[in-house]
């Protein structure tokens, strides 16, 4: 077979030479990846207008980029190339934004950078999916924030005492009731009349709201209120209402002074965590879509040691009262705060169940009696005198009605409240043993109690021999509080000072000091309170099941207080009743408490 031959020239071969030279040192045209860098990098700096140059619409671009930025609020944005593909002048680079937005949040997402090659230059195509996949034409972003429900308080039963709801706000705005402000103002007084009668007459009030320049603030509501008055003048001209959400009570009678202490105490506690989102919105800035979404993380609910039971049956026994009128109670075992319940007399002035210091009378023959057994000046046992009278130093002390019981046991003066028996033995005391003896009780020590004041009382030591007889069946100076006399009595329930607590999770800082009381002082002390109850001054309540305690009458002059502390199985309490006359009123009160209570409640 013959083979063809092809023969080329001289001058032809030299052409094809030249030609795969030149081939072979023309790099490969650049893709569009280099550019993007250069627009990641200026956007990444909030450099908007360096970035929006490397774009085929710059002023589009500036435009729409300076409106996320600010739409987003962002600090600054990460941005990382992910790859990029091309054909001949066309192209697409794929990125990853990472935006950093106020409160710490991120938001990051993936998209494409649309590319496009002219006169040899990369550039971008410019669309608002370049800055991300899902924002339309004329659409920006915008930030939106999503408070969490705030979360309730509620008692040791679970009910809510606490919980989120709405104020209604009031103001009358001249400028948009134009001709119709007498009018209006006619019906804002007619309609807050009941709630408020110091708005004046229509006139005058037309002419403050018209002289303040701004609307005027009228008043606020609760939402029974409100539903009653909106109605009526909710859509006069000039009458603007606004909802302002709030924590509030669900029930006005319970406890609403300690209600009131707790809502401050936790307020910060309850919002929990908002949640947020990131929206595309147009250009009349309603949103279109929603882009990403954060959840909000609500708080958990908050609870307090009060038990409702006992501080609805405490609140309807001091109700009964005209004077004012107090019960605390304490869980022994825990410290737990059950009741702080106060009439309305006693609101009047302040949180006196907690802070209200008195002369303790005879409930503060626990203390005394507890500071002989503990210096061995007698047992329960121990036969002692209580004269009707008795002198010691430059003071005479009366037994209440000046009753003589010759010689009896210290149970029995007790159980019987012999002042001059009392009186006897804080007189053998040194000039610190009744206030040391008392700071093993709870009293005269500070307790820092999270949501609520308190005070105990105060038992100050002294030489004088008068003082200290008097101090004895708690005259002179000693002073204690509702609060101080529940502790008092709960101490001798648990066998040592519980530490009172009122907020779950909260601590009590404690300054004072902490001796404990002794087992044998205890042991003594627990029989003599049950004998007041089943053949003393406390009999009225024996009724009331295993009851421990003690009675008191404080004088002061012109009248004298009535006092009742002790405890039934794991409730101690303490009752007082201002200017109440005779322990049996106390007494009677926490019976009435007593009887409120479910069948052998805590026993």
């Amino acid at each position: 077979m013959a083979t063809k031959t092809t023969v080329v020239s001289a001058a032809t071969l030299a052409v094809l030479v030249a030609a795969t030279a030149v081939s072979a040192c023309t790099p490969r045209a650049e893709g569009p990846a280099p550019a993007a860098e250069r627009f990641f990098a200026a956007l990444s700096t909030g450099n908007t207008a360096a970035a929006a140059d490397l774009s085929d619409a710059p002023t589009d671009a500036r435009e729409a980029l300076n409106a996320a930025w600010a739409g987003l609020q962002a600090s600054h944005l990460d941005t990382q190339s992910l790859g990029s593909k091309y054909i001949e002048d066309i192209g697409a680079v794929s990125y990853r934004y990472t935006w950093h937005l106020p409160k710490n949040r991120t938001w990051t997402y993936d998209g494409q950078l649309k590319m496009a090659r002219y006169e040899g230059h990369w550039q971008v195509r410019w669309s608002t999916t370049d800055v991300h996949p899902r924002l339309g034409e004329h659409q920006t972003f915008a930030l939106r924030a999503d408070p969490p429900r705030r979360a309730a308080v509620n008692e040791v039963g679970g009910t809510d005492v606490l919980a989120p709801g709405y104020l209604y706000h009031y103001m009358l705005d001249a400028s948009r009731a134009g001709g119709y402000l007498i009018s209006t103002a006619h019906a804002v007084i007619d309609a807050l009349h009941p709630f408020d009668d110091t708005l004046g007459d229509p006139q005058r009030l037309a002419e403050q709201a018209s002289s303040l320049g701004k609307p005027m603030d009228l008043i606020t509501l609760r939402t029974d209120d409100n539903n009653r008055v909106a109605p009526a003048i909710g859509n006069l001209p000039g009458v603007v209402i606004t909802p302002q959400a709030e924590l509030l009570p669900t029930d006005d009678h319970f406890a609403p002074a300690l209600i009131s202490q707790v809502k401050k105490a936790v307020i910060d506690q309850l919002d929990g965590q908002a949640g947020w989102r990131v929206v595309a919105v147009n250009q009349n800035d309603v949103d279109v879509a929603v882009l990403h979404e954060v959840e909000p993380s609500p708080a958990a609910s908050v609870s307090i040691s009060l038990d409702r039971p006992v501080q609805n049956a405490a609140q309807r026994a001091v109700d009964n009262q005209s004077r004012q009128a107090m019960i605390v109670a304490i869980k022994p075992s825990t410290g737990e705060i059950l009741a702080v319940a106060q009439n309305a007399a006693a609101d009047a002035v302040g949180p006196l169940a907690t802070t209200g210091l008195y002369p303790p009378g005879s409930t503060f023959k626990m203390v005394t009696a507890g500071a002989a057994l503990e210096r061995d000046l007698a047992t329960p046992n121990t036969l002692l005198g209580c004269p009707g009278e008795v002198d010691i130093g430059h003071r005479t002390i009366p037994n209440y009605g000046g009753f003589d019981l010759g010689v009896v046991s210290m149970a029995r003066a007790f159980a019987s409240s012999c002042n001059t028996t009392f009186a006897e033995l804080a007189s053998k005391l040194p000039p610190r043993g009744l206030t040391q003896e008392a700071s093993q009780y709870g009293m005269g020590l500070d307790y820092q109690v999270d949501g609520i004041s308190t005070v105990t009382g105060s038992v100050p030591p002294t030489v004088d021999l008068t003082e200290r007889t008097e101090d004895g069946f708690g005259q002179g100076k000693v002073l204690a509080s509702p609060f101080g006399m529940a502790l008092v009595a709960a101490t001798v329930a648990a066998g040592k000072t519980p530490v009172p607590k009122l907020i779950e999770g909260r601590s009590t800082a404690i300054t004072g000091d902490t001796t404990p009381i002794s087992q044998k002082v205890i042991d003594d002390l627990r029989p003599m309170m049950r004998l007041v109850v089943t053949n003393g001054t406390g009999k009225e309540i024996a009724e009331c099941g295993a009851v421990y305690g003690k009675t008191g009458e404080a004088e002061f002059p012109g009248g004298s207080h009535a006092w009742f502390a002790g405890y039934r199985g794991d409730m101690a309490f303490a009752s007082l009743i201002v200017g109440g006359g005779s322990s049996e009123y106390a007494v009677r009160m926490t019976k009435f408490m007593f009887n409120s209570l479910p069948g052998d409640y805590l026993t």
